[in-house]
Formats: C-alpha cells, sequence, structure tokens
C-alpha cells in the first residue's frame, strides 16, 4: 500500500510489477549480449504504459545498470572506430527524441512495436555488412541507431549488423557495441532532459523496476561464454517477436 503511494499516475501496482517483471527478462539479453533489451522492452510495456514514460523508464535503469560493464568494455573495443559511429548518434538521437516527444501515444505505439518487427527480420536476415570501412558509413550507421534510440531506445540491430560483420574478434565487437550504447545513452539522458521526458515519474518508476532490471543484465553478463550463445539468441529471437505481436494488437485495440 505504501508502495502504491510512489507510484506515477496511471501506474498502479499490478502494471509495476509487470514492468519489473519484463525488465528482468530485457536485462538478461542486454547483460548476456549487449543489445536487444529494448525490442523485449519497449513494445511490450509502453502497452500498458505510456510510450514516453516507458521509454525514458529503459533510458534511465539501463544507463546506470550497465556503467559496471563500461570499464571491461574501454579496455577491450576498438576506441578509434566506436568515437567515428559515436559521431553519428550526436545528430540522430535528437531527432528521434524530437519524433517521440510529438508523436501520439497510439502512433507511438504502432510505430515502435512496427519497427522493433522490422528490426528483428533484420536479425533473422543474417544480414552483416562486409565491405570496406568508410567514415561517413559509419557516421550514418551512427546516425541510424542514434535515431532509433531516441525514439525507442532500439538503436541495437544497425550497430550490431553492422560490427558483426566486420573482421573482429566477437569479443571486440560486443566490446564496442557496449561502449557506443554508453556513449548513445548519455547523448538519450541529455536529450530527453532538456525535452522534459526524464520526468519525476520516470525517475520514482526507475528506483523500482532499475534494481530488477539490474539484476537482470549481472545475470545474462554472467551467462556470457557459458551458456550457449544460439540457443540464448532464438530465446531472444522468440520473445522479441512476442512482445512485438503483443505490442501491434494492445496499440490496434487502444486505437480503435
Amino acid at each position: 500500500m505504501i508502495l502504491a503511494d510512489f507510484l506515477p499516475k496511471d501506474v498502479n501496482l499490478t502494471i509495476a510489477m509487470a514492468l519489473c517483471a519484463v525488465a528482468f527478462v530485457s536485462g538478461t539479453a542486454r547483460g548476456f549480449s549487449g543489445f536487444g533489451s529494448a525490442l523485449i522492452f519497449m513494445p511490450l510495456a509502453s502497452s500498458i504504459a505510456a510510450p514516453r514514460l516507458v521509454a525514458a523508464l529503459l533510458l534511465v535503469i539501463d544507463f546506470v545498470a550497465a556503467l559496471p560493464l563500461l570499464p571491461d568494455a574501454w579496455r577491450k573495443a576498438d576506441r578509434k572506430a566506436t568515437a567515428v559511429i559515436v559521431l553519428g548518434a550526436l545528430v540522430g538521437v535528437p531527432v528521434g527524441t524530437y519524433f517521440l516527444s510529438v508523436l501520439e501515444p497510439v502512433t507511438t505505439r504502432w510505430i515502435i512495436s512496427c519497427f522493433v518487427a522490422a528490426l528483428l527480420l533484420l536479425l533473422l536476415s543474417g544480414w552483416r555488412y562486409r565491405g570496406k570501412d568508410h567514415a561517413w558509413l559509419s557516421v550514418g550507421i551512427g546516425s541510424l541507431s542514434g535515431f532509433c534510440s531516441g525514439l525507442a531506445q532500439t538503436g541495437g540491430p544497425p550497430i550490431v549488423g553492422y560490427w558483426l560483420g566486420r573482421p573482429i574478434a566477437p569479443i571486440v565487437a560486443r566490446a564496442n557495441v557496449v561502449l557506443f550504447f554508453g556513449a548513445s545513452d548519455f547523448f538519450s539522458m541529455v536529450s530527453y532532459a532538456t525535452t522534459g521526458l526524464i520526468s519525476r515519474e520516470s525517475l520514482v518508476l526507475s528506483l523500482i523496476v532499475g534494481p530488477v532490471y539490474a539484476i537482470g543484465v549481472a545475470f545474462g553478463a554472467s551467462l556470457f561464454g557459458r551458456a550457449s550463445e544460439k540457443v540464448f539468441r532464438a530465446i531472444c529471437y522468440v520473445l522479441i517477436a512476442m512482445c512485438a505481436f503483443r505490442g501491434i494488437v494492445s496499440a490496434d485495440f487502444r486505437g480503435s
């Protein structure tokens, strides 16, 4: 009863518990692979709470929970290559944030769910960029990922599809992804704060959901190198598909 008194408006205890459950699953995916949390979290969470609120919530808890992963990523990443892509995120994040701040909630739910479904198809296709490195291409990929992050915190697939095709060790690719999203999340924090998307409600809710998400991230990170990556990714893909479908159905229902 006391906890319910601290919850944001339009978020009851049942919704808060549901968000915690989704946060644990998505955090596990984030900790294991370095990305994927938003593809699970956003479609489902935005179907039960306001998209602007859950996007800000995910940003805050992901930024805080991923901080312990950054020192190791800094040591193992190709920092020069990461810096070039980060420049693109500087452009893409504010544009995505703008659209999130002005679009109607039902429209945003449709966009998030359909967008996640499209990104899942990209992942399932196995697409990898295997051409030569070009600074303009890296900046473009960073801008696209930044836009996806600003709109719905879903910037993982473009970056993963680009980096996993490079002739570099998987451990370096994963470190690049983690380091990139550390910078991208920082840009999003600034962008969300200046547009009012990070509010008292999202910060209070992050205090409830955040610890559960952090446990998921730690659990996922502990599985890296010990669990079967193929099996884990297959499970994540199924979860993403289910969440995207749930989000589309919910958006359609709310829009009817």
